[in-house]
């Protein structure tokens, strides 16, 4: 039986198959330990966690930042939103969170309690949504997070459906590991003795058909838990779990009060599972390409067989959740020999299951640095993007969101200039002047607007706009062009550019500016030169945005 942390063992070869990939292996060892670290950790750190040499880590890395799923920030590594298309590869492919996480979700506001839905990782559980209450004690858990299946109340549930080859393997990881200390996002056990009545509990989970999670975690938290079957198998799917605090409920008054209402939204959620795999898009292609000529301009600093390898995940998704040899052949663009050891290597690894000569995905391949990721905000996705931004024009850049009739700054990155824009982070601007404010006007309805609500215009400078037709025809330019230019209407001397962030709907959610002083760049200087890199560096921030707001709510503030 594996640790419960995957990292401890996958730097080494030892063990695995001849025909598995090493720079594979050590890659995600590196993949592991960052997620455990929360997201963050120096090369240093790196070198003595996973026990691999210093070189390997720089070349590791480094294709991991050609792939975008790492950036490095000086001497630290740093998780970025890209690499949560892994995890997103699992999740497509499982469908859950798709077909049942609106059912959760008003489950939660029915009850005014967090509620989440989790899935079965051998004698372990991961979280693959929540819906959380905002509170000062509520639930801490992030999607991705791996917890030991006897502190919790999904746990049991699982474990009803082991036979005696996982009871062997829960017995050795709980002697070898009695206070979880393998488990990164679980407070140690206070006792290596807690938890030794879980076979009991399972029995009690198989003959209610729920379980009760009494302060297993920590002291204050309870749950209750009733399983989701898949109507084809009957098996079990995944667990609703309803999550609240002692001050709120005692675990027996979860059990009288909330469980018929869950037991209820469960009864919705299993007719959800009679819903065909519909149709979907081909997984991604041109790969192996890609790779092989990172390859040809990076030297030996770009890993080819790690990146070919972790390529392979992303050709699972929706309606590709069981794929041949052949058909990860096709989808990657690589050849049957490459795709056949990616897939030893990873089942090797548990990422992968082979049934029947299709493979399928496994849960911990939520452990490839999604939990720290899961509740990324969108200031926290796009500043790095506006440092480069800022470093790049020379310029100060700044996102904000709409708030009423204002723009609230959410994120800044100044420039270090005698005469700079002096705004920090929760400024309020009005909306109507401010070239941010024109662009997320611009792209809500007339009604929506509410222009009328803003008069009397203010006049904030001689420039400034306060007839409301007039601004009415602005903000018309501004949705037909796709960028605001405002020049000197906010403050005399101030000059600003912006174009909209979208979400992956395609709704305007946010916007991105460069503002500077007006001697510095005329009006036609900012739309041929800044207006370009302004327009780039929004489509990453999308892209970003898209990726980490597959399966998660991605915050705006």
């Amino acid at each position: 039986m594996p640790p419960a942390n995957p990292a401890l063992d996958t730097a080494s070869d030892a063990g695995a198959p001849a025909e598995a990939v090493t720079p594979l292996i050590r890659g995600v060892a590196v993949l592991h330990t960052l997620t455990d670290a929360g997201g963050t950790l120096s090369l240093s750190a790196l070198e003595r966690t996973t026990g691999l040499a210093r070189s390997t880590v720089d070349r590791i890395t480094s294709t991991l930042a050609r792939m975008g799923y790492v950036r490095l920030d000086g001497r630290d590594a740093v998780l970025t939103p890209r690499v949560m298309e892994l995890g997103n590869a699992y999740l497509s492919a499982l469908r859950l969170p798709s077909l049942l996480a609106g059912r959760a979700d008003v489950l939660a506001d029915e009850l005014d309690e967090s509620v989440s839905l989790a899935v079965a990782d051998r004698d372990g559980i991961r979280f693959i949504h929540q819906a959380t209450r905002r509170r000062a004690m509520s639930l801490s858990f992030r999607i991705g997070d791996l917890l030991p299946a006897e502190r919790t109340a999904p746990g049991a549930l699982f474990a009803t459906e082991w036979r005696e080859p996982e009871w062997r393997a829960w017995r050795a990881r709980r002697a070898a590991d009695p206070r979880d200390s393998g488990f990164a996002t679980v407070p140690p056990r206070q006792s290596a003795d807690a938890g030794g009545d879980f076979e009991e509990r399972v029995r009690a989970a198989a003959g209610n058909g729920w379980s009760l999670d009494d302060q297993l975690i920590e002291p204050g938290l309870v749950a209750v838990s009733v399983p989701v079957r898949d109507p084809r198998t009957g098996r079990i799917a995944c667990a609703a779990n309803v999550v609240s605090h002692t001050s709120r409920h005692t675990a027996a008054e979860l059990r009288e009060t909330l469980l018929p209402r869950l037991r209820e939204a469960v009864r919705r959620m299993e007719s959800d599972l009679r819903t065909p795999v519909r149709a979907t898009a081909p997984a991604p292609s041109g790969l192996a390409t890609w790779t092989g000529a990172s390859k040809q301009e990076l030297g030996r600093g770009f890993v080819e067989s790690l990146a070919r390898g972790l390529t392979v995940l992303t050709a699972f998704g929706e309606g590709r959740a069981a794929l041949t040899l052949t058909e990860v052949a096709q989808a990657t663009g690589l050849a049957r020999a490459t795709a056949r050891r990616a897939l030893i290597t990873y089942e090797h690894l548990g990422l992968v299951r082979a049934r029947d000569r299709v493979f399928e995905l496994t849960p911990r391949v939520m452990g490839l640095g999604f939990p720290p990721l899961s509740r990324t905000s969108l200031p926290e996705i796009a500043l790095p993007h506006m440092t480069e931004l800022s470093e790049l024009v020379h310029e100060s850049t700044s996102l904000s969101v709409l708030s009423g009739r204002d723009i609230q700054y959410t994120a800044r990155v100044a420039t270090g200039r005698v005469m700079s824009v002096n705004i920090t982070v929760g400024t309020r601007l009005p909306a109507y002047a401010a070239s941010m404010g024109r662009v997320m006007l611009a792209d809500l309805t007339d009604a929506e607007r509410e222009l009328d609500a803003l008069t009397p215009l203010r006049p904030l400078t001689r420039h400034t706009v306060t007839d409301l037709p007039t601004l009415r025809r602005v903000l018309d330019e501004v949705r037909a062009q796709g960028y605001a230019l405002v020049d000197e209407e906010l403050e005399e001397g101030l000059r600003s550019i912006a174009v909209p962030v979208r979400d992956r709907t395609g709704r305007v959610v946010a916007a991105l500016n460069v503002a500077m002083h007006a001697a510095r760049h005329t009006v036609e200087e900012c739309v041929r030169d800044i207006l370009p890199e302004l327009r780039a560096t929004a489509d990453r921030i999308e892209g970003d945005l898209r990726v980490a707001g597959r399966f998660t709510g991605v915050t705006v503030v």
